[in-house]
């Protein structure tokens, strides 16, 4: 696992701005660096060594000294590529993954993106032909930025390290704040910096005579078979998912794990333990309601492997909150991504790669909104679209009862009522939030594209659809990037990879969610690998004592500090601040709506104040 920053050369930079970009991302590659320059373009490189530890510096170059290679990732399959390349008649100097990239462009140009199974952003340059060639993975598991405007063009693994070059204006994207008040993340290429996009997933980009051409290469998209039967999807998921996590330990290092309380973390560890010892590490708190230590403790005791136990508690939560924003990139206010930030710290003390289970939920439907779906075809075959709209009318001008938010919702379409879509602020919240609210659009429109890409499919496989390719992207692996590499340490997903996608796009819906349950197939795989009472314990998610610790008076009085702020104030109406902060302390759950206005806050003062 590495980072890596470039830029085509601009008149203002001299040969310490590589160096200082460089030195920005030091934590995703503490034991390497390396640099290439010459006339046109400059090239930096931070390693974490993984696999081959001796070998492998970057930036690397090809056979005849015309390609030049910077890669963060892991390729599992290279070692398959390899012995393809060697029958070519390409001579591999060392044994990493890396290798395989540049003789494999060199070989077949783009077509390597269709060959290659992992994690990956990548950025060749072609010296004869003054081109750069920009890839990013299938589902964004690893991160790929780029700056460009009139006179520079730079890119990079994380957008920090833009800030030393001259040529980069440090703007906000101020349109962009009442999306990212609804969804918690900006759900497209843009960012909250001007002229800073996201290479998005399963893209590449080409960069020549200062045009910058960007291409589609793969696209996730449900095609069930309805031939599939249980017991068949089954045996499918636990044999793909074995080959997988088989794939994922490949490593010259120690392996470890995450470990929850839940199915998907307890499924990759207890795969990955069956030929060798996995130490697995979990994070609790002092409030055992909502711990999960005690579950996952017992769960390791019980296959025989080694736990570690890492506690939080609320003053380092605190604290810790300006250097995960700094990290982050972007605001991010899931408060999932600080207690990743502490597990991936003192997961990295012990080992440097990590497997976590991410992405089940999306791909084979394990999230409760899903149960949903059902409701609403139901409700939709018995009535009209005029009717629907009439209860709702009614039903919003009538104080609160019992299923008036179900009569509302009804009569909108799924990209309007799904509900990641307004996840934290509506538009007539963000109306009063907003001090400038010319920008505060429907956020359904911004990702309207999204749904219309899974039209003609059920209620349940359009919420995946939308959260495979914005929730995942966007949120669930952005953090889970950010805060392990923030730390040093590498973390593989092995439920999101290409082949364990080619296998749940094919399972019907029925298999993923039905008569109330969630994961059906998943979990029939599962209680054939896992105890019982892990395979049908209610799904609790990343559960952060949060809530309970906003309550105290230290807290409530530090996030009012921040909330009557100048920075506030340049963006947000404070007297409708203060009294979500009243409210919450009467009882009413504003946590995610305090913790957004928040951490964007600590954001813009760590980059735009700070830095």
């Amino acid at each position: 696992m590495c980072g890596f920053v470039g830029y085509i050369n601009h008149p203002n930079t001299v040969a310490e701005t590589l160096k200082k970009m460089t030195d920005r991302i030091v934590h995703r590659g503490p034991d390497d660096e390396g640099y290439y320059q010459d006339d046109f373009i400059s090239m930096g490189f931070r390693r974490l060594s993984i696999i081959d530890l001796n070998h492998g510096a970057q930036p690397m170059s090809n056979q005849d000294d015309t390609k030049v290679l910077t890669f963060n990732g892991e390729i599992y399959n290279y070692l398959e590529l390899r012995e393809e390349l060697i029958g070519l008649g390409y001579k591999f100097k060392t044994d990493v993954d890396s290798e395989v990239l540049i003789h494999g462009y060199d070989a077949w140009g783009e077509g390597l993106l269709d060959r290659i199974r992992g994690m990956y952003a990548f950025v060749i340059f072609d010296k004869k032909n003054q081109e750069v060639f920009g890839a990013r993975d299938h589902f964004g598991i690893k991160p790929l930025y780029y700056y460009k405007d009139s006179e520079s063009f730079m890119w990079g693994s994380e957008i920090k390290s833009f800030l030393d070059h001259p040529g980069f204006i440090k703007e906000l994207n101020e349109e962009l704040l009442p999306i990212h008040l609804s969804f918690e993340f900006i759900p497209s290429d843009e960012t909250m910096f001007k002229n800073v996009y996201k290479l998005n997933p399963g893209h590449y980009f080409k960069f020549k005579n200062n045009k910058l051409d960007i291409q589609e290469y793969y696209h996730f998209k449900f095609e069930e078979d309805k031939t599939l039967d249980m017991e068949t999807a089954k045996q499918q998921i636990i044999e793909t998912v074995q080959e997988s996590v088989k794939k994922h330990m490949i490593a010259d290092v120690e392996v470890g794990s995450f470990l929850s309380s839940g199915i998907d973390s307890s499924y990759i560890l207890n795969e990955a333990s069956r030929d060798r010892d996995i130490t697995s590490f979990s994070l609790g708190f002092d409030d055992e309601r909502i711990s999960e230590l005690p579950w996952a403790e017992q769960f390791a005791e019980e296959i025989k492997q080694k736990n570690v136990p890492i506690m939080v508690n609320d003053e380092e939560f605190f604290n810790i909150i300006p250097t995960t924003m700094y990290h982050m990139d972007e605001p991010l206010s899931n408060p999932s991504a600080l207690l990743l930030y502490f597990l991936s710290k003192e997961t990295s003390k012990h080992v440097k790669v990590a497997l976590s289970g991410e992405g089940a939920d999306e791909f084979f439907g394990g999230y409760n909104t899903y149960l949903e779906a059902n409701t609403f075809e139901t409700y939709e075959k018995y009535t009209t679209l005029p009717m629907r709209k009439l209860f709702a009318q009614t039903a919003k001008r009538l104080p609160h009862f019992h299923g008036k938010r179900f009569l509302v919702r009804g009569s909108q379409d799924i990209s309007e009522r799904y509900y990641r879509v307004n996840y934290v602020f509506n538009q007539s919240e963000r109306d009063e939030l907003l001090i400038n609210n010319k920008y505060n659009k429907s956020s359904a429109n911004f990702v309207k594209k999204l749904f219309a890409e899974a039209k003609g499919q059920d209620s349940i496989t359009q919420m995946q659809h939308f959260d495979i390719h914005a929730w995942l992207a966007y949120d669930i692996l952005h953090k889970a990037d950010r805060m392990s590499m923030a730390n040093s340490l590498e973390v593989r997903t092995p439920l999101v990879d290409k082949e364990v996608a080619e296998l749940a796009k094919r399972i019907p819906s029925n298999l993923r969610v039905k008569d109330g349950v969630t994961k059906v197939a998943w979990r029939q795989a599962s209680e054939s690998q896992l105890p019982e009472r892990i395979v049908n314990r209610e799904k609790m998610g990343f559960l952060s004592p949060l809530a309970t610790w906003v309550k105290e008076d230290k807290y409530q009085e530090m996030i009012k500090e921040t909330f009557n702020s100048d920075v506030a104030k340049q963006f947000f109406n404070v007297d409708y601040l203060n009294r979500l902060i009243e409210e919450q302390k009467q009882g009413m759950p504003h946590i995610q709506k305090l913790f957004t206005i928040y951490t964007f806050i600590i954001w813009y003062q760590v980059f735009f104040i700070e830095n």
